[in-house]
């Protein structure tokens, strides 16, 4: 059986509210058009390549 030390001390962050994540971090409207146009252009990868060979 393997010895298994459960009193480590984890760096854990002082304050969790302060850790920023990919969803909550602000972005601009280039940010956002852009993103809209890789969307739009992967829609039309995705579905519009299918529909001109089908």
């Amino acid at each position: 059986m393997a010895d298994h030390d459960h009193d480590h001390d984890h760096d854990h962050e002082e304050d969790p509210d302060a850790r920023i994540t990919s969803p909550m971090q602000e972005f601009t409207t280039s940010q956002a058009l852009t993103g809209g146009a890789v969307l739009l252009v992967g829609l039309l990868v995705v579905f519009g390549i299918p529909l001109l060979l089908g």
